[in-house]
């Protein structure tokens, strides 16, 4: 999620931004767990509900528990940073460069996400099955946070473009609006030899798409009068949901869907492909440790039953059993 400003008492309540929202994250982590390679994926199998539940607990730290130290590691505001050559390689880098005020205001997503998975590694070389799940589940939600554009901007929801709104609108409206046509079935995990490089090409490419969906939202908008953009009820008042975001009308989401050209649907499986990547990067660099002993073999065998009915229906490209929450 990216910095959202849910601040209680005396400042009122602001606008919550919800990154991927709570259908994207369940479906990047769960499909993850589909695309890894066996045996690493009988384990995660036996635990996919925790896994796919678990995505979005960074998001409840954030607003749930107000944790402050939470914000910071859904995002990074690329053009507050300079040139790009001139970024930290690292966290500790980062904060002999920057003092925690501006590194709490910018964010520090990529040098986080190089920590966990370093404590990932750590954690299956121990085989120290909680911690594997956790951070695991932890790690696919940031990394479903970097394939979000706007998540590398200072314009975060377009409020420097007068198009403020459209964060939520990106990440959570559309995705659980048209989100039952996508495909969730990617290619297997693949080991990343360089785990640094990998996080910020990513980084980088969804910064890249920044502009781009910008542009397109605007140029939809001028086919709209004010009053035709968010969706009202019967008395006319503009509609929000439960973190008080506003809802687009359907008839502007649909077009911004369709000019977007698929663009929220491949961002969100480039979520899954490198959500699993990482995983299964982390496995194998910390000895490809046997994970069978870690479950009963009863619960394996059991699980077993249903595994290859839910292995066929992901190679169509559906997950069984999602009933996500809505946020929209």
């Amino acid at each position: 999620m990216k910095k959202t400003f849910f601040i209680l008492g005396a400042f009122g309540i602001s606008s919550v931004l919800i990154s991927w929202g709570i259908f994207g994250h369940e479906h990047i982590n769960k499909s993850s767990v589909m695309a890894l390679p066996q045996p690493m994926q009988t384990f995660f199998y036996n635990h996919i509900d925790y896994v796919t539940q678990e995505s979005t607990v960074p998001d409840l730290r954030k607003y749930t528990l107000a944790d402050r130290l939470e914000n910071p590691r859904h995002f990074i505001d690329l053009e507050n940073y300079g040139a790009w050559d001139s970024l930290p390689k690292t966290m500790k880098e980062a904060k002999a460069k920057y003092d925690d005020k501006f590194l709490t205001s910018n964010g520090i997503l990529p040098w986080f996400m190089e920590e966990m998975m370093e404590k990932l590694t750590k954690a299956f070389k121990e085989k120290r099955k909680t911690d594997i799940l956790f951070i695991a589940a932890d790690l696919g939600h940031y990394m479903g946070d970097a394939h979000m554009p706007l998540h590398t901007s200072a314009n975060f929801d377009g409020q420097m473009t007068n198009q403020k709104g459209i964060h939520a609108l990106w990440e959570a409206q559309l995705p659980e609006k048209y989100g039952n046509t996508y495909s969730f079935n990617v290619p297997e995990a693949k080991f990343i030899d360089n785990v640094h490089n990998e996080i910020w090409r990513i980084i980088a490419a969804s910064n890249k798409l920044k502009d781009s969906l910008l542009t397109i939202d605007n140029e939809v908008r001028k086919g709209f009068t004010e009053d035709k953009i968010l969706k009202k009820d019967a008395e006319g008042k503009v509609v929000k949901n439960k973190f008080g975001s506003t809802f687009y009308s359907d008839e502007y989401a649909e077009k911004l869907n369709t000019a977007l050209k698929g663009m929220v649907e491949r961002q969100l499986r480039k979520s899954i492909i490198d959500v699993s990547n990482l995983w299964y990067t982390a496995w194998v660099n910390a000895g490809k440790p046997d994970l069978t002993d870690l479950d009963s073999p009863e619960l394996t065998k059991r699980n077993q039953k249903h595994y290859q009915e839910d292995l066929e229906l992901w190679k169509k490209g559906k997950l069984y059993g999602m009933d996500s929450e809505k946020d929209f």
